[in-house]
């Protein structure tokens, strides 16, 4: 089903807010704000996965606390982050408000492309709405919103190996679509994306879960 096709899904999403702990205010680095594509603190590739962001159209969908989003706005980004659930895009204006090139909507992923005129240079999504969404839907949505050359770009956790919170809280109430990479590189395809890569981001510690990130251009 579409993420927030039912009540149901809202609700699910507002328990996993609630159960959520604020992002560090630093990184291991010093950093106060930086990009992560994985479940593990200080761990995987960064932002470059998505090419040059300054001066650049981003959408996030899943975006959550905003805090990934908010980085890419430091960056020079001009932002735009979609959530289900309510609490989360206040949560996120009252940490990020005071960046002009950020905003943050309440929304299902599948309707707000759908009513967007405009288009975006850079779709991505960290164990957010590429997870739950029909990809049958969204990705050919996401294609129509993408200019050509334009990255789109997801993760979540590797099939078979999903022990987060977001997991046990959501599965409950919402189809997850959990598969491999190859599976979503042929969905991506024919939703008319190309140079399509996918991998597993090993987790930082043996025997808790790794990562799948994929990235595909739209064409």
């Amino acid at each position: 089903m579409p993420e927030g096709s039912s009540v149901d899904a809202v609700g699910a999403w507002e328990r996993y807010a609630t159960q959520t702990r604020p992002r560090r205010s630093m990184n291991a680095a010093g950093a106060r704000t930086w990009f992560n594509w994985t479940q593990h603190a200080d761990h995987g590739p960064n932002e470059t996965v998505l090419g040059a962001v300054r001066g650049r159209a981003v959408l996030e969908l899943g975006s959550g606390s905003g805090a990934n989003l908010a980085h890419l706005a430091t960056l020079g980004a001009h932002c735009i982050g979609v959530d289900l659930a309510p609490s989360r895009e206040n949560a996120a204006r009252q940490k990020w408000g005071y960046l002009s090139n950020l905003d943050f909507r309440t929304a299902d992923a599948v309707e707000f492309l759908d009513a967007s005129s405009g288009s975006f240079d850079v779709v991505y999504s960290v164990f957010g709405a590429t997870w739950f969404c029909d990809p049958g839907k969204l990705f050919h949505i996401v294609h129509k919103r993408l200019a050509r050359g334009s990255v789109f770009a997801f993760s979540h956790a590797a099939r078979g190996a999903v022990s987060t919170d977001r997991a046990t809280v959501t599965a409950k109430a919402l189809m997850r679509w959990d598969h491999p990479g190859g599976w979503w590189a042929q969905r991506l395809v024919e939703a008319g994306f190309g140079s399509v890569t996918h991998g597993i981001i090993p987790a930082p510690t043996p025997g808790t879960p790794g990562t799948l990130l994929v990235r595909a251009v739209a064409t």
